[in-house]
C-alpha cells in the first residue's frame, strides 16, 4: 500500500508542477488517446499500479488545467496546497461524516469550521449550515428550510404531507438567476417555470422596485455576485421589503457572497444579514477541492426539520451535533476538512488578501483591454470583467483563438444581447506576472491581421 500511494502522490505532485509549462487546455492529441480506456471489463485482476499508471498517462495529459494559474474560463479557484493536502489526508480517514458518536473528529470539525464562517461572513451565531456539494446543493438545502417555514406558517407540514394540496408557495426571482437555483427550485417541486421573475438593471441586479405585492407563502431568492458581472441585488432594500409580508428570502452567494469577508468590498453585501438564508462555495474563492459548498439558514429549527433523519440502527443521539441533520445525505465524505484547513492557514487577513489581490488582477485585465481600445461591457465590482472584441463573430473567433493558444483560457457568454469573453479571476495562484502574460496574449491575438 505504501508504494502505491507514494505513487500516486508523485504523480500527482509532477502534474501539478507541469501545469504552468503546458496549454491550458488538453490538445486534441491528448483527447483523442482517451479512446484507448474503451475496453471490456477485465475478467482477470490486474496489479492496482497499472491502473494508475493508465489513469495518469492517458487521463493526464487530457484534462484541463483548472488548478493553474492562468485559468480564467469560469468562477473556479484552483486548491491552496494545503487544501489538497488535507482532502489526501481526509481521504485516508475515509470518515462517513453523518453522526459525532460515529465519526467524532470530522463531525466536530464541521461544527468549529461552521463557527468560523458565521464569524467571517458576520452572521448571527445561532445560524446553522449545511456542508454539501456546491451552490446548486446549498441552494437546495436552503431553499427546502425556505419552503418548511413557510409551509408550516400557513399549518402545513410539507415533510409529512408533502406539496399535493399545500397551499401555493409563491417564489420570485430575478431575470438573471443562476441556473443552479432554478434547478434547484425544480428539485423541490416548486417548478422550474412557476416563479415569478423579475426585470433587472442594466447591472443584473434585481430591480427592487418591481417586487409585486406579496401575500401568503412566499421566497424571494436574490443574488450576491451575478456570474457575468459580479454585480450585487440590492438584498437589504428586498429584505425589508419582503419581511413586511412574511416572505423568505434567500441569497445564492455562490462566489460573491465572500464579499462579507472582506472590508474593502463589505459595501457590496451592506445588510445582507438582514436575509434568512445564503448559499455560497468553497471551491471557489476559497480555493479547496472539489466538491465543496455550504449552505447557511437563520432558522436552524426549519434546516433541521427538512433534512434530518432517523431510523432505529442510527445512532443519532448526542451531546454534540451530527452533521447529517442538517444536510441531504446520509453518507458523505467530510468535507469539512479542506475548509477548516483553508481558514486554520489563511486566517481572516489571508482570506481578504486573497480576494482582494483576484479582484485588482480584475481590474487589471479590464484596463488592459480598455486602454488597447476594447470595450469592457460590465462594471467591474468583483472578479468578473465581460470584455467584446466587435461583433460576435469577431468575438468568438478571438476567444476560439486565445483557447488554443494555450497563454490563458477565457469563456465565451452572451449578455444583454452581446456576445463577449468572460474572464473569471478565483485562483489564489495567479499573479501579477501572469496577468500580464494572459493580456499580451489576449491583445496579440485579437490584433492579428488574419482574424
Amino acid at each position: 500500500m505504501r508504494n502505491l500511494l507514494e505513487n500516486a502522490a508523485q504523480r500527482a505532485i509532477s502534474y501539478l508542477e507541469s501545469l504552468d509549462s503546458k496549454g491550458i487546455a488538453p490538445s486534441p492529441k491528448a483527447a483523442a488517446k482517451l479512446v484507448a480506456l474503451d475496453q471490456p471489463l477485465p475478467d482477470e485482476p490486474s496489479e492496482p499500479e497499472m491502473a494508475l499508471k493508465i489513469l495518469d498517462e492517458i487521463c493526464s495529459p487530457a484534462t484541463m488545467a483548472m488548478a493553474g494559474r492562468r485559468f480564467f474560463g469560469f468562477v473556479i479557484g484552483g486548491s491552496l496546497p494545503v487544501t489538497l493536502a488535507a482532502n489526501w489526508l481526509a481521504g485516508a480517514w475515509d470518515q462517513n461524516t453523518a453522526y459525532y458518536n460515529v465519526t467524532p473528529a470530522t463531525a466536530y470539525l464541521e461544527q468549529i469550521t461552521l463557527r468560523w464562517m458565521l464569524d467571517l461572513f458576520r452572521l448571527p451565531h445561532e445560524c446553522e449550515g449545511a456542508f454539501v456539494t456546491g451552490a446548486t446543493m446549498a441552494n437546495f438545502s436552503s431553499l427546502a428550510a425556505a419552503r418548511h417555514a413557510v409551509l408550516k406558517r400557513a399549518g402545513w407540514n410539507v415533510e409529512a404531507d408533502g406539496l399535493f394540496g399545500a397551499p401555493p408557495i409563491t417564489v420570485i426571482i430575478g431575470a438573471e438567476a443562476h441556473p443552479s437555483l432554478t434547478k434547484s427550485l425544480g428539485l423541490l417541486g416548486l417548478g422550474r417555470r412557476r416563479t415569478i421573475v423579475i426585470p433587472t438593471d442594466a447591472q443584473g441586479r434585481m430591480r427592487a422596485d418591481a417586487l409585486p405585492s406579496l401575500s401568503g407563502p412566499t421566497i424571494v431568492c436574490t443574488q450576491a455576485g451575478n456570474v457575468n458581472t459580479g454585480a450585487f441585488d440590492p438584498v437589504a432594500e428586498i429584505c425589508e421589503m419582503a419581511h413586511r409580508y412574511g416572505a423568505w428570502v434567500h441569497v445564492d452567494g455562490a462566489f460573491g457572497l465572500w464579499a462579507m469577508a472582506v472590508p474593502s468590498l463589505f459595501h457590496l453585501t451592506a445588510e445582507m444579514v438582514k436575509a434568512d438564508s445564503w448559499a455560497t462555495d468553497f471551491h471557489k474563492w476559497l480555493n479547496v477541492p472539489y466538491d465543496s459548498g455550504l449552505a447557511l439558514v437563520r432558522d436552524s429549527e426549519a434546516l433541521c426539520a427538512a433534512m434530518a433523519v432517523t431510523a432505529d440502527y442510527l445512532p443519532t443521539a448526542s451531546s454534540f451535533r451530527n452533521p447529517s441533520d442538517f444536510t441531504p445525505e446520509l453518507s458523505r465524505r467530510a468535507r469539512g476538512v479542506e475548509v477548516w484547513a483553508a481558514l486554520q492557514s489563511l486566517g481572516r487577513k489571508g482570506i481578504t488578501e486573497m480576494i482582494e489581490r483576484t479582484c485588482r488582477h480584475a481590474r487589471r485585465f479590464a484596463e488592459g483591454l480598455r486602454s488597447a481600445g476594447y470595450e469592457v461591457l460590465n462594471d467591474v465590482v468583483l472578479n468578473q470583467v465581460l470584455v467584446t472584441f466587435g461583433d460576435t463573430e469577431k468575438t468568438n473567433r478571438v476567444i476560439t483563438r486565445i483557447q488554443t493558444d494555450g497563454t490563458c483560457w477565457c469563456g465565451s457568454t452572451v449578455w444583454h444581447g452581446r456576445t463577449a469573453m468572460r474572464i473569471s479571476v478565483s485562483s489564489w495562484a495567479t499573479t501579477d506576472e501572469d496577468v500580464d502574460r494572459a493580456l499580451e496574449a489576449m491583445l496579440r491575438i485579437s490584433k492579428s491581421s488574419d482574424l
